[in-house]
């Protein structure tokens, strides 16, 4: 920081001084105006008290532990610079241990940048308190006694309807034991064979446990609720609950399917927070595996491509998706999927995101968009596909907007309607029409 002389300190003092004085004759806005200064800077000046609490408050936040992730751009924005800030303070008033004040905020502002940095990150922490409780079984058994638990029936999850939204429940620990010792089951045993899935805010582990040996009828009276087709569920659930369902789902999908291991033939037990599975006779170690798929927006200029199979539910089409095979990159994946399903031969792909998957197993969608030559001629599979077809933005803008839920009156007639809002499907097509909406110079709408 550049050096200030003694005159240019003193005439800061008496611009200070100033102010304070125009302040006590309520001409404040003329003080402001007069001195040319910063309205911190001002106010600091005509109320030292507030500055020091302020530099009090400051010096307090750095040490404090802070779960927030801050701007520091806006933080200088408020404050200023750390080191003018305390000269602020010191030309306001007079303050013997300055020193030790100023070398606490030069400490404070030494890696001040105009970046968005983490104090003492939530992410972090939570990341490495399931690890631990991953890793520890001791540490695991505890938190089961203070969790939550989302409850399955035969990997059905159980819902509960509120006004016209369905939503999954958090059952508390407590909770879950007396209806287990209410229904003569010794609960703690039970509640072992638990999953962990997630924390909260607070870190309060989240469990997953599938009650399928208990009479599903009872635990649905008794919770008030009902266990549904997670397939179902999916469509009548928020962004929130969905993912987390998927995830659980899959793992307890995965502990069932792995009991026995397959180099010994002998029994394979899970650790307490369910994140692996040994083998019995020799310690041999398992670990929950998903299977790689891509999921494909195809597009030529004006029109993107969506399909259906018939076990879809009437009406509704999506992006081409397939699982990759072994050796195989993403490109060539989508390379290979789009040939064989719709006889169209790729020009370029372009990366999206992805999203984890509990169907038909467990899948971790990479999903991409696809270009393709304008005038190419679609042949539409039919042992992979019952339908493929070129639509336009106009419709799917519209197929987007409908909130569609599947029933048994959907027929032939059905308007044309997609995945729902939380699913990369819909994502990836939302994608192409705001972009289509950019080329042509059209404000895309918020689906």
């Amino acid at each position: 920081m550049a050096s200030v002389s003694m005159e240019e300190r003193l005439g800061r003092v008496n611009v200070a001084t100033e102010c304070r004085r125009m302040a006590e004759t309520k001409d404040l806005w003329l003080a402001l105006y007069s001195a040319n200064l910063p309205l911190l800077e001002v106010f600091i000046a005509c109320f030292p008290l507030f500055g020091y609490l302020v530099t009090c408050a400051l010096v307090a936040h750095h040490f404090a532990t802070v779960d927030a992730t801050v701007d520091t751009c806006q933080l200088n924005a408020v404050v200023g610079r750390p080191v003018l800030f305390i000269e602020l303070f010191l030309r306001a008033t007079t303050i013997s241990m300055h020193g030790l004040i100023m070398k606490i905020l030069a400490a404070f502002g030494r890696n001040v940048s105009c970046q968005r940095v983490r104090l003492h990150s939530t992410y972090v922490k939570h990341v490495r308190y399931l690890l631990e409780l991953k890793e520890n079984d001791e540490a695991c058994r505890r938190a089961l006694t203070q969790g939550t638990f989302y409850l399955f029936h035969r990997l059905s999850p159980f819902l509960q309807k509120v006004g016209n939204k369905y939503s999954a429940p958090q059952i508390y620990g407590t909770d879950l034991d007396r209806l287990l010792l209410k229904m003569g089951f010794e609960g703690e045993k039970m509640i072992e064979d638990a999953v962990l899935i997630g924390c909260s805010d607070n870190c309060i582990a989240e469990f997953a446990l599938d009650m399928g040996s208990l009479e599903k009828s009872i635990v649905e009276t008794e919770l008030k609720g009902r266990f549904t087709d997670l397939r179902k569920a999916f469509f009548l659930l928020g962004g929130t609950d969905a993912p987390l369902l998927s995830r659980a789902q899959s793992l307890l999908r995965w502990h069932d399917t792995h009991q026995f291991c397959s180099k010994t033939g002998q029994p394979t037990r899970k650790n307490m927070a369910g994140s692996k599975r040994f083998c019995s006779a020799n310690g041999l170690l398992y670990y929950p595996q998903m299977s790689p798929v891509i999921i494909t927006l195809v597009s030529n200029e004006d029109h993107c491509l969506l399909a259906r199979q018939d076990s879809f539910p009437k009406g509704m089409y999506t992006a081409i998706a397939g699982f990759c095979d072994i050796g195989e990159t993403l490109e060539e994946t989508i390379q290979r999927e789009v040939a064989e399903e719709v006889g169209l031969e790729v020009q370029s792909v372009k990366y999206s995101g992805s999203q984890h998957w509990p169907f038909p197993n467990s899948s971790l969608m990479f999903a991409c968009q696809a270009k393709v030559h304008p005038h190419a001629q679609l042949s539409v599979n039919k042992l992979e596909l019952e339908s493929a077809r070129w639509f336009n933005v106009a419709e799917v803008e519209e197929a987007l907007s409908r909130d569609h839920t599947p029933s048994r009156r959907d027929d032939d007639s059905t308007p044309l309607w997609v995945p729902p809002k939380w699913a990369i499907a819909h994502q990836l097509i939302q994608e192409w029409v705001q972009e289509q909406r950019a080329r042509t110079g059209r404000s895309a709408e918020r689906f």
